[in-house]
C-alpha cells in the first residue's frame, strides 16, 4: 500500500526520487559515529595504560612482586569493529559500491 502511494507520488511529480535527498545526513551521521567511535578507543587505550603502569612502576618499586596479565578488553574489540564496519559504510555510500 505504501509503495503504491510513492510510485504515484513520484509519478505524478509530486516527489522527485533523485538520489535520496536524505543521503548526505545519513553521510554526516556515519562520520560523526566513526569520530565518536575513535575518540572513545584513544579514551579507552589511554584510561587500559595508567593500571599497567602503576603495576610496572609497583613492581619496580618492590611493593608487588611479579605480573599478572590485564584480561583483553573486550570494549575496545567491540569498538574497532565498529569502527571497521562504519568505514566500510561510509565508502559504501560515498562511491556506491557494496552492500550498503
Amino acid at each position: 500500500m505504501t509503495s503504491q502511494i510513492v510510485q504515484e507520488l513520484e509519478h505524478t511529480k509530486a516527489v522527485q526520487n533523485d538520489g535520496a535527498p536524505g543521503c548526505d545526513f545519513g553521510i554526516a551521521l556515519v562520520l560523526v559515529g566513526i569520530l565518536m567511535l575513535v575518540f572513545g578507543i584513544l579514551y579507552h587505550l589511554q584510561f587500559m595504560l595508567a593500571p599497567r603502569r602503576a603495576r610496572k612502576q609497583s613492581t619496580e618499586d618492590s611493593l608487588i612482586r611479579g605480573e599478572s596479565p590485564f584480561p583483553v578488553s573486550l570494549t575496545l574489540i567491540t569498538a574497532v569493529v565498529l569502527r571497521r564496519i562504519s568505514i566500510t559504510a561510509i565508502i559504501s555510500m560515498l562511491f556506491h559500491i557494496g552492500p550498503f
